[in-house]
């Protein structure tokens, strides 16, 4: 993985998953201390997300420097880690009385604010059941637990109205998800459910089970063309897709999604990061691709 780029959709509606869900409750008291962590650095995007719609805002000191969601985060707090590494001297110097990240990726970062004294969750969700879990321990850790599960209901609401949706569509597609391209890795659990939630059906839905991605990593193209997608959705963690670098791979041309120009582009930060994005606009848009393959004549 190489980054993370921007994938912001103005004028959504449900544009208060990035932005605040909540008045923050430190706001007409300047002076009271509330319960919980109130240094917190945020190692990925996530929990940023997370503490900005919980309007918890104010108890972040420093941010992932991949951070697009909300906007106002990357004017408002100082970027001090990119996603396998980070400014360890710059973090302390925040004086943060907690730290979250997000998988093995970020244990060697984890391990020495540990040494240095600092109390870190890294947390290791891959499951849209996961992720509205840890909208919900999140909260709770910072004594917002109330305002995060009505927040985690409505992100579950969101996708019960989709999956309806999805249910009454003619045809369900399947549906190749692919997170890098040299080497070709699969698409991870919460994306692959997303795919479902949306209407479709991922094409490896044993390899999306694999939490790392070394286990996702295909030797080459071939299992993709034995499986024979419909939908072909790139998602380059940090990098542009590349929709005709894709078809033009050796036997590509057979599958029927590269045959019927169905070969679209998700932006990293809407699915590859397990937090809210990825339940509001990345399966709102994995499903309006589905949506418009589902109505063309089968």
């Amino acid at each position: 993985m190489k980054g993370r780029d921007s994938g912001f959709v103005a004028g959504d509606p449900e544009r208060r998953t990035s932005e605040r869900f909540y008045p923050s409750p430190t706001t007409n008291h300047p002076s009271r201390r509330p319960p919980g962590p109130n240094r917190i650095v945020c190692l990925t995007e996530e929990p940023t997300e997370v503490l900005y719609a919980l309007g918890e805002q104010d108890r972040i000191v420093g941010i992932s420097g991949f951070t697009v969601r909300p906007p106002r985060a990357r004017r408002e707090k100082p970027k001090v880690s990119a996603f396998t590494s980070a400014k360890i001297d710059e973090i302390l110097k925040l004086e943060p009385d907690f730290v979250v990240g997000f998988s093995d990726i970020q244990a060697d970062i984890a391990a020495e604010l540990v040494r240095r004294g600092v109390e870190v969750w890294i947390s290791n969700h891959r499951s849209v059941d996961g992720i509205l879990d840890y909208v919900r321990r999140l909260g709770a850790l910072v004594g917002a637990a109330g305002r995060a599960n009505a927040y985690a209901d409505e992100l579950q609401r969101g996708l019960d109205a989709i999956g309806r949706e999805a249910a009454a569509l003619p045809r369900r597609p399947k549906v190749y998800v692919e997170e890098w391209d040299e080497p070709i890795i699969t698409g991870i659990r919460w994306v692959a459910e997303l795919v479902r939630i949306a209407g479709g059906d991922d094409v490896f839905p044993e390899r999306s089970l694999e939490p790392l991605a070394k286990a996702r990593i295909l030797a080459n193209g071939d299992p993709v063309v034995a499986r024979a997608p419909d939908i072909i959705l790139g998602s380059w963690c940090g990098k542009k897709f590349r929709p005709e670098k894709v078809a033009a791979r050796p036997g590509w041309d057979a599958i029927p999604a590269v045959r019927d120009g169905e070969l679209h582009e998700i932006k990293s930060p809407l699915i590859l990061q397990p937090g809210p994005a990825a339940l509001t606009d990345g399966v709102r848009a994995i499903a309006a691709i589905i949506r418009a393959w589902a109505s063309k004549p089968g």
